[in-house]
């Protein structure tokens, strides 16, 4: 905690979210559901009828989550200003439609009207944070928040300063959305797509490919994802994975092993060199993660989860084949 913040990522009560599209009313959602008072402001002239709409649509899951205690819809108020909503804000959610020029504006405006030392972040996930806080009067607080939609039921936001961005306000903005209930990366430096859309797109440009070619269906191609490697990095993620292929040699022997065929056509993405620091790196990344587990307790915490999801699938079918027949699941 810094005495640059008017007050600390636990003690927030009143979040202003800037945009009420498709993302600004998701994060509306997910800061109600967990317990904030929100304050929210779109130019539209239909903002609040279809923000309110998204918030009553989105709230039967959330109950089903499970409510912060004081969570209610009626939390919500929509101001008429922008400098209204950011009046007594305790941090701000900004959510504009991503265009650089609206960004680049919206944010000094917001930056000049919310209290000083409130955290200011952006949903983009296009730009960097060094691009859009240019004409900011205090840039030092202003920081990329860059959720998955929806908001309020996909856990992850990556947080990121820009070059005039101060360590203390990323710092507070990953302990604030901690707070919230988020799972968050709090990142070094800023990467163009962040860290989770480029894995996304990596997989979604080699799906592309493989449909141009006529080598896989959509089909062929959705289902070897949700029945195959999507199943575990529901859990564990695509480093982890790897880690076990490789036994109780981890991911140094998976490394030594089937580095080779990085360079197979197994992909249209060209593969980095396999250096001695790059395999060094990645094992003791693949160390720190795994934190004195042995492989045979990853395998059975693996097997445990693979196992709920399963579950979870086949129920949530079931009851969706009832609901398209009429019957009982």
């Amino acid at each position: 905690m810094t005495e640059n913040a008017r007050t600390t990522p636990g003690a927030v009560r009143t979040v202003a979210c800037v945009g009420a599209g498709v993302i600004g009313g998701g994060w509306v959602a997910h800061f109600l559901g967990r317990g904030y008072r929100v304050v929210a402001w779109d130019p539209a002239p239909d903002a609040e009828s279809r923000l309110r709409g998204l918030v009553a649509s989105a709230w039967p899951a959330l109950e089903n989550l499970g409510l912060a205690e004081g969570a209610a819809m009626a939390n919500l108020r929509v101001a008429d200003t922008l400098a209204e909503a950011v009046s007594e804000a305790d941090f701000v959610q900004e959510s504009a439609p991503e265009r650089l020029d609206l960004k680049i504006d919206l944010l000094a405006e917001i930056d000049a009207a919310t209290p000083e030392g409130v955290v200011i972040a952006s949903s983009t996930s296009g730009y960097s944070m060094s691009e859009m806080q240019v004409r900011a009067r205090t840039p030092e607080r202003l920081v990329v928040g860059h959720p998955f939609n929806p908001p309020y039921l996909v856990p992850l936001v990556e947080v990121v300063g820009g070059e005039r961005s101060e360590r203390w306000a990323v710092d507070w903005a990953s302990d604030f959305y901690r707070a919230a209930g988020k799972s968050v990366i709090s990142m070094e430096r800023e990467l163009p797509g962040f860290i989770g859309n480029r894995i996304q797109e990596a997989a979604w440009r080699e799906a592309l490919h493989m449909v141009a070619e006529g080598e896989a269906t959509v089909e062929q191609i959705d289902l070897a994802m949700t029945s195959g490697p999507g199943l575990r990095w529901a859990f564990f993620g695509p480093c982890l994975t790897f880690h076990l292929a490789g036994g109780e040699g981890g991911m140094a022997h998976m490394l030594d092993h089937f580095g080779p065929s990085l360079k197979s056509p197994w992909t249209r993405l060209e593969a980095p060199e396999l250096t001695a620091e790059l395999r060094d790196r990645m094992v003791a990344g693949t160390d720190e993660v795994v934190a004195g587990r042995s492989t045979a307790e990853l395998i059975a915490q693996r097997d445990r989860r693979l196992i709920a999801v399963a579950r979870a699938l086949e129920e949530v079918e079931r009851a969706e084949a009832a609901e398209r027949t009429g019957g009982e699941a």
